[in-house]
């Protein structure tokens, strides 16, 4: 069978990924720039629409998997 932490700490470090991702397009000009640069400097005004509950939502998720992964360490099975 397989090492139920090492599920659990790919899904943490995947989640923490995404945090770190999403982070970094909210709080800097990154994505701005990026889009300004393809042509769609039009959609920039509608990023806090998403990004921000995309921020929350993956704040979640990286408690969710360290809590499974702290207890997944405690309980080997």
């Amino acid at each position: 069978m397989s090492d139920p932490r090492k599920k659990y700490l790919n899904r943490l470090i995947a989640s923490l990924a995404g945090t770190a991702v999403i982070a970094i397009c909210c709080f800097t000009p990154v994505l701005v720039i990026l889009l300004s640069a393809v042509g769609l400097a039009a959609f920039t005004p509608y990023l806090d629409f998403v990004l921000f509950p995309a921020l929350a939502v993956f704040f979640v998720l990286t408690a969710v998997s360290y809590w499974k992964w702290k207890k997944a360490c405690r309980n080997p099975e």
